[in-house]
């Protein structure tokens, strides 16, 4: 409908967009300033406790810093109701006392052809539910009652039945005065492609009504009767009526089941639908025969910001999934997330309501998966990461998808999230190559705890490399912008202390947990590294930079002698040869150097670091073994 220049502007002004949102909303009168016609209120378009919703009366428009929904009262409307844009702004004329203009003559007449459509498949309805109760319909009746569905459910989701006639509906409609064209033109009837009569588009079929969000009749879909009939299930074609990609089956109840409280669930298909609404899952909806579009998507998050999708456990249901992480990542943002629930193999929402009650769905709902995981699981799942080019890939195809998300803050979370995925994963394949099966003795490191360092005696090899390793930790801690420019490095380290490794995860995670507070409190509190914050407080970033990574050569320079001296010391079967004693004393050297640098001449580090080489190593060697105060 084509609306006449200033009409909108017309409306904006008589009425406050406040006015039209304050019926779904509670205003905080702490936080509005009603004088100023600034409104703010918790957001109706995703649930949360915080009033993030704003309403700004002289701009005539909403915004909410939480989802980031924003428009003005016709889109509020057509978001929150569901309404097309026209109903939207005569329910805004009215309320504004204005008359609705004439129509140009086009525009009405595509309107009222519209209607007429909708009188043709709501009569088709009506017949198809009269026709359930006929003579021919006893097997359909029969299937039904072994299925659960009692009149009493028939009657709520307009089940009917189409004969198997060629052209019984046809005639019906005729019979009610409906052009022929008018019938073709709505779905209910097909004409023959070399010309000829129309014939039924439904035949042989248990029929589902579908509803748009108004309540309106726009489509159906029938399962057949016949176990040999090309297509189990049918659905309307394509009309002015029905867009199968943009609706979805029980849209109308879910919503307003959600909007009391109920989540949205989405199941694939009407028989799916019903069993969960009997079963009190009344936020039932099922796409129409398809897979999952950008558009029904968008449609979900209108009615809820996480709807859940419950998907059947055989191949076509993991097929789906898979394609729905890659259509829903472009689009996931705060308020508008999903989440994922896995039914068992074999079984759909009915059989399992039917074999272990509404009590078992419900669990499953509640222990539905969020979007992250099924990535994670699709990356990694039936997959050996026994390489470095293995786990780049892993990392590529993970970092690929993730780029897709376009809100930065979602980007974060997902990156955490994986890293944390990631570094259960391998963080645990580290641990376990550490702790080999030769080592008959394990030191206090090996059980968690760190050495006691005694003065004036030689440092033993693991107690310096627990020094180290702490000591980068701490540096970390204090110095948190030091951490993405040698992330894959610290990502290498596997402290074998609880508390340690902890810190570490929140670390590179950005997080905070009760285990890593209590690892830096130790670190804070050890003797032996009571310099570091004054010495790092004190130092440039690139500075520190470079005595964070001096620390960390010194550690993988040790860690590497000692895993080559045990592959040495295995090999040893009998007499040692000159190359294994070779061997033998190029690993020393190696240790050596690893715990004592200054006395190799700073040879392996560049000329521009040789003084912090220096001062390090008497932070290290000296400081750091100075006999702990009396307390």
């Amino acid at each position: 409908m084509s609306l006449p220049p200033g009409f909108l502007d017309e409306i904006r002004n008589r009425v406050p967009i406040s006015r039209v949102i304050g019926k779904k909303v509670v205003w905080d009168l702490r936080k509005s300033n009603q004088a100023r016609g600034d409104w703010w209120a918790p957001c109706p378009f995703h649930q949360e406790k915080s009033a993030s919703f704003h309403c700004d009366d002289g701009k005539g428009y909403y915004y909410c810093f939480g989802c980031h929904a924003k428009g003005d009262a016709i889109k509020f409307l057509r978001e929150a109701d569901g309404m097309e844009f026209i109903e939207a702004v005569k329910l805004l004329a009215a309320e504004a006392g204005l008359q609705m203009p004439e129509p140009d003559p086009r525009a009405r007449e595509r309107t009222d052809r519209r209607t007429r459509l909708l009188d043709v498949t709501e009569a088709a309805c009506r017949w198809f539910r009269l026709q359930l109760q006929t003579g021919a319909a006893a097997e359909a009746r029969d299937y039904l009652l072994r299925r659960g569905l009692d009149r009493a459910a028939e009657d709520r989701f307009e089940v009917g039945f189409a004969p198997d006639s060629r052209t019984a509906l046809t005639q019906a409609l005729r019979d009610k005065g409906f052009d022929e064209s008018l019938i073709v033109e709505s779905g209910m009837a097909a004409k023959p492609d070399g010309g000829g009569a129309a014939y039924d588009r439904f035949r042989g079929r248990i029929i589902f009504p579908i509803r748009d969000g108004q309540g309106r009749c726009i489509g159906f879909g029938g399962r057949a009767m016949d176990p040999n009939a090309r297509a189990k299930y049918l659905n309307s074609p394509e009309t002015p009526l029905f867009d199968k990609g943009r609706n979805l089956y029980n849209l109308g109840p879910a919503r307003a089941a959600v909007a009391k409280g109920q989540r949205l669930v989405v199941a694939e298909g009407y028989m799916d639908v019903i069993a969960l609404s009997r079963a009190g899952f009344e936020g039932a909806v099922a796409p129409l025969g398809t897979a999952i579009t950008e558009d029904q998507l968008r449609l979900m998050w209108r009615v809820s910001p996480e709807p859940v999708i419950a998907l059947d456990g055989d191949a076509a249901g993991q097929r789906a999934a898979q394609r729905l992480i890659d259509l829903a990542l472009p689009l996931t943002g705060p308020g508008q997330a999903l989440r994922f629930v896995i039914l068992p193999v074999g079984q759909d929402p009915d059989d399992l309501i039917k074999a272990a009650g509404p009590g078992a769905m419900g669990a499953l709902l509640d222990g539905a998966r969020p979007l992250v995981d099924l990535l994670w699981a699709r990356e990694t799942e039936g997959q050996v990461f026994d390489s470095p080019e293995r786990k780049a890939a892993l990392d590529k195809r993970l970092q690929d998808a993730v780029a897709k998300i376009p809100d930065e803050l979602t980007r974060t979370h997902y990156t955490e999230e994986l890293r944390r995925k990631r570094w259960d994963l391998f963080g645990s394949q580290s641990r376990q190559i550490e702790r080999r099966p030769t080592d008959r003795k394990f030191s206090r490191r090996d059980r968690g705890q760190a050495p006691r360092p005694v003065p004036g005696a030689t440092v033993p090899p693991q107690a310096t490399a627990a020094l180290l390793e702490g000591a980068s930790l701490l540096i970390c801690a204090l110095r948190p912008e030091l951490i993405a420019r040698a992330e894959t490095r610290l990502e290498r380290l596997a402290p074998q202390d609880p508390d340690r490794a902890a810190l570490l995860f929140d670390l590179l995670s950005h997080s905070e947990s009760p285990a890593g507070r209590r690892g830096l409190e130790t670190l804070r509190r050890d003797a032996h590294l009571g310099l570091t914050p004054a010495v790092i407080g004190s130092q440039d970033d690139e500075t520190a930079l470079a005595t964070l990574d001096n620390l960390l050569d010194r550690l993988e320079a040790q860690r590497a002698a000692g895993a080559e001296l045990a592959r040495a010391e295995a090999e040893i079967q009998g007499e040692a040869d000159e190359g294994l004693t070779w061997r033998m004393q190029q690993i020393a050297r190696a240790r050596h150097r690893a715990e004592r640098p200054e006395l190799e001449g700073g040879a392996d580090l560049n000329e521009d670091r040789e003084a912090l080489s220096a001062q390090l190593s008497q932070f290290v060697d000296g400081q750091i073994w100075r006999k702990p105060p009396r307390r």
